[in-house]
């Protein structure tokens, strides 16, 4: 197996590269969620540490589409509250048109 290069790690045939800055974070879990987190990552053929940045990125990614919905949200209730109960149609109306 050739010797792997400064920067880069392998692990079987594949060849990981650290291209970006990364940081360390330290997280205490009680040791069966260890265990199965090791389990899961093994499964998966990858580590802890990358089942946990996958979780990260997931969370991020759900935190931008919640702000993009509240957004929206926040824009669709401006509009409704240009609506006036006058502008409503009457129940007559309403009718007439499901019959047309």
């Amino acid at each position: 197996m050739p010797v792997p290069r400064r920067g880069h790690l392998t692990h079987g045939p594949r060849k990981l590269c650290y291209c970006e800055t990364v940081k360390n974070i330290t997280v205490s879990v009680p040791d069966q969620v260890y265990r199965d987190a090791r389990i899961a990552a093994a499964q998966r053929d990858t580590s802890v540490s990358a089942l946990v940045v996958a979780y990260l990125q997931r969370l991020a990614g759900w935190m931008e589409e919640f702000g993009r919905l509240e957004a929206l949200q926040h824009e669709v209730q401006a509009e409704i509250g240009q609506f006036r109960a006058a502008d409503r149609l009457g129940r007559d109306e309403v009718h007439d048109r499901a019959v047309h």
